[in-house]
């Protein structure tokens, strides 16, 4: 969908570094609440999925989902999902697509995910 008017402006794709996008409309919705509910922590998450998706340099809050969830199928390619963690409870899950240089966001939430429960 388009934006319209009274819509925030998305910032512009970094020279040399990746292009986030939603995979979900709820990873949309997810990622208003995070920049309502936790601006700085949501913005330090935005530099990081489109500067370093996959070279954590706080492993603890940034790594690789595992299991069945370390995986997701987008588009009929199979790609790594990682799991950023903004808050106490607010996660993203991104899956990186290095041939594109593009990172979907397929989770974005203030509240833990229920998969992980």
């Amino acid at each position: 969908m388009p934006a319209k008017r009274g819509d925030r402006v998305a910032p512009p794709q970094r020279p040399g570094g990746w292009e986030a996008r939603f995979a979900t409309t709820e990873a949309a919705k997810g990622w208003e609440q995070l920049c309502q509910t936790a601006r700085a922590n949501t913005w330090e998450a935005w530099i990081v999925l489109t500067e370093r998706p996959t070279t954590p340099e706080n492993p603890a809050r940034q790594h690789r989902l595992r299991g069945r969830l370390g995986t997701r199928d987008l588009a009929g390619t199979a790609l790594d999902q990682w799991q950023y963690e903004v808050t106490a409870g607010g996660r993203i899950w991104y899956c990186p697509e290095p041939d594109r240089h593009i990172v979907w966001v397929t989770h974005a939430g203030t509240g833990h995910p229920k998969q992980t429960d």
